[in-house]
């Protein structure tokens, strides 16, 4: 049994509460969360001194196998090398204050498995398995004269590898069917082109109408979601009506789509770090001059969607969505938000929201009674200074998950 107390409390449902509280955990969970003195005896009693205590963040879209910015380099990299080089790359998640995190295309279950059992330290993990791309599509990553088959010998079921490339009703419920066998959370599809794939434009629309229902049905049965790749109003609003949940990145919807978003119950999962990194550091880091040229494109008018989702109601999950070496930069998706929304908004948005999105409502992004005990304690407010939240989580004093210190620098 721990007791933080002295602590202020930042979450969905204290917003601007100066008190100071109580926080009794219990094994991995929240006992209580009180003003009134709390005596248990036995208990561990830490001081946090006033600082703030808040929810671990949750990302909602990461790509953590993808050591190389070049998509599609990753699936070429020999298995044991590309599962040394996510280890690092999920420590340094959590150690952002990013206690839960969910693959958009890449990580397994046995990834998530080995953070479980301690094997590795590393966010919660919600994995989709590999993304389904259609031939093409944003998951296709031969260029314009490779004309080989795409995944001659099951290369799809390297660990590095972020997507698989089906085509046609019968082969995508086939692979959403092995992907929910091998262990997937959810199921991630790519509806329209993307930045980081040669072939495919921007306004491009992926997979078929009744590709996309055989997708979402197959999930559904499954009772779990489709989370959609999406840039424009029209993919949008086409994938929203067949049934997909969550919409990534979504940088050039426009009013109609929002609307449809809405009505739907859609949520959003912006992921403007990637442009903002990739557009300081992608030509040293070696991202292709065509996927810059794309990538600016949507980085300006990423800025806009979040005015717009946000006043047609859309609820939004925080995403990052960074590759290789700018993963450093996932902590800059609250700056870069909180600069449009306010900090209050975003925070939400990286806990209460995301745990709606990953279907932990209740049990994460909240510090409340019966919630999990991620936890993170913050030299400063975030209300009014968002980037003790950011960089490489230098100004977060403790991280929690499920009762269990991560790293404390304060007695």
């Amino acid at each position: 049994m721990l007791i933080l107390q002295n602590a202020r409390i930042l979450d969905i449902d204290h917003e601007q509460d100066t008190g100071r509280y109580s926080v009794v955990v219990e094994d991995d969970s929240i006992r209580q969360v009180t003003r009134e003195p709390v005596s248990i005896e036995g208990a561990q009693v830490i001081d946090v001194g006033g600082r703030t205590v808040m929810p671990g963040m949750i990302d909602c879209h990461v790509h953590v196998v993808a050591s190389v910015p070049h998509l599609g380099v990753n699936g070429r990299l020999p298995n044991t090398l590309a599962v040394l080089r996510a280890v690092p790359i999920l420590s340094g998640m959590l150690n952002r204050g990013f206690t839960t995190v969910r693959d958009a295309g890449g990580a397994d279950y046995a990834l998530s498995r080995a953070i479980e059992e301690r094997t590795i330290a590393g966010p919660r993990l919600f994995v989709s398995g590999k993304a389904l791309s259609q031939t093409g599509g944003h998951g296709d990553f031969r260029e314009r004269f490779d004309h080989s088959d795409p995944d001659p010998c099951g290369c799809h079921r390297n660990f590095g590898a972020i997507s698989r490339v089906v085509d046609g009703v019968d082969e995508v419920r086939k692979a959403v069917r092995e992907e929910m066998r091998a262990g997937a959370h959810q199921i991630k599809m790519m509806a329209s082109g993307g930045v980081a794939s040669p072939t495919d434009p921007i306004g491009n629309l992926q997979f078929s109408v009744d590709e996309v229902k055989a997708i979402v049905e197959e999930a559904v049965s499954h009772q779990t979601y489709v989370m959609g790749h999406a840039y424009t109003g029209k993919a949008i609003t086409r994938i929203v009506k067949l049934g997909v949940r969550t919409i990534e990145h979504g940088n050039l919807i426009d009013e109609e789509a929002a609307d449809v978003m809405a009505e739907y119950g859609a949520f959003a999962v912006p992921t403007l770090a990637t442009y903002d990194a990739m557009n300081k550091v992608g030509a040293q880091t070696g991202v292709p001059e065509g996927m810059r040229a794309k990538n600016e494109v949507v980085r300006v008018q990423g800025l806009k969607a979040l005015e717009l989702l946000k006043r047609r109601g859309v609820k939004m999950g925080l995403g990052s969505d960074l590759l290789g070496d700018m993963h450093s930069f996932q902590s800059d998706e609250l700056s870069i938000r909180a600069g449009i929304l306010g900090a209050f908004e975003v925070i939400c948005q990286a806990t209460a929201v995301g745990a709606e999105i990953v279907g932990m409502q209740g049990r994460l992004g909240v510090v409340s009674p019966g919630a999990l005990a991620d936890l993170l304690i913050v030299d400063g407010d975030p209300l009014k200074d968002i980037s003790v939240l950011t960089g490489q989580g230098e100004r977060i004093a403790g991280i929690m998950k499920g009762g269990e210190w991560v790293r404390r620098s304060f007695e």
